[in-house]
């Protein structure tokens, strides 16, 4: 089978990866920028509030977050929307996509230990389920769980029998090497599916994710397996497929020139793209750590403090990681 097939089913077929509930952090086989803290959430809900102030989003619209985990990024959105403007949890409505039925429930769960009864979430199995007005939709570390292919000199890989070989590209993706400059590496499957599902069924969205990856091609492969917070190249020797299939995460950096093409062809407008770092200082990260330390002991406040380096440290996740903010 093409690989982009077999990293599917790694990832969400029977048994997948995904199938159900993984830990993040230190438990779990990763970390992520939710896991890590959660000022995360609320710079990004910051910037929410200062569009909801300037009339571009809507008092009565949607926050929808895809791909949520167990929902610690729109539970940390919603606590701060709350502390900022109160009656916003009242007018405003609150959305996942999440597409496994064990992982809604999880989420629920969850969502009901932060607010009670007071948050109701409205759980979408898909994109092309949504259909509304107004939405700000923000997700983390999706666009690198997509299905890839795996390029090389105009060849592409398939998997038999838990190993990789290699046979001629079709003509579309050698096209795609040629426009991105490819030589080696991943090409993504399902971006413009995806955007086009959007477009249809949101009038007006604001589209703000966070993922790993650059504009230019690094021409070598980014493809990697997680388990316990150790990291194996696709290709490392000690690397066993059989072993590691749905029972490791499996990802690779994403191209943004590719996404932003994506959604650019579907009509959206790159607001901007930058790294994690400016953004979530330009979103109010510092401002929001500076409230915190008015009413936090110094340990609490200390303890946060490291936890936000981590967040905008250069050669930790603050120039690794990039954000992108599309508009239609």
């Amino acid at each position: 089978m093409q690989f982009s097939t077999y990293m599917h089913e790694w990832l969400y077929g029977v048994d997948g990866y995904y199938k159900n509930f993984k830990a993040i952090g230190k438990e779990g086989d990763f970390y992520t920028a939710v896991s890590t803290s959660s000022f995360f959430g609320a710079s990004i809900s910051n910037y929410f509030f200062k569009l909801l102030l300037e009339d571009i989003s809507k008092r009565d619209g949607w926050l929808i977050e895809i791909g949520a985990h167990k929902g610690y990024l729109i539970c940390d959105m919603i606590q701060w929307l709350y502390s900022c403007d109160s009656s916003l949890v009242k007018t405003l409505k609150f959305g996942i996509v999440e597409r496994q039925k064990e992982v809604q429930i999880a989420q629920l769960e969850y969502i009901h230990s932060r607010f009670g009864e007071d948050i109701s979430i409205v759980h979408f199995d898909d994109v092309k389920d949504i259909s509304v007005d107004y939405a700000f939709m923000v997700s983390n570390e999706i666009f690198d769980a997509f299905g890839c292919e795996l390029y090389k000199d105009e060849k592409i890989a398939i998997v038999e029998n838990d190993e990789i070989r290699w046979i001629e590209a079709p003509v579309d993706m050698k096209t795609f090497a040629l426009k991105y400059r490819l030589k080696t590496g991943e090409i993504a499957v399902g971006y413009e599916a995806f955007v086009k599902d959007i477009a249809r069924g949101v009038k007006r969205c604001d589209f703000v994710s966070f993922d790993y990856g650059e504009k230019l091609v690094r021409n070598d492969f980014s493809i990697r397996t997680y388990e316990k917070h150790k990291t194996f190249p696709l290709f490392d020797k000690e690397l066993n497929l059989k072993n590691a299939f749905k029972k490791s995460d499996i990802t690779y950096d994403v191209n943004f020139n590719h996404l932003i093409d994506a959604f650019e062809e579907a009509d959206f407008k790159t607001v901007i793209y930058e790294t994690q770092a400016r953004a979530l200082i330009r979103f109010g990260l510092i401002d929001i750590l500076e409230q915190f330390s008015k009413v936090a002991s110094q340990s609490s406040y200390i303890r946060e403090v490291d936890k936000i380096k981590t967040l905008i440290a250069p050669t930790i996740m603050g120039d690794k990681f990039k954000m992108v903010h599309f508009k239609n």
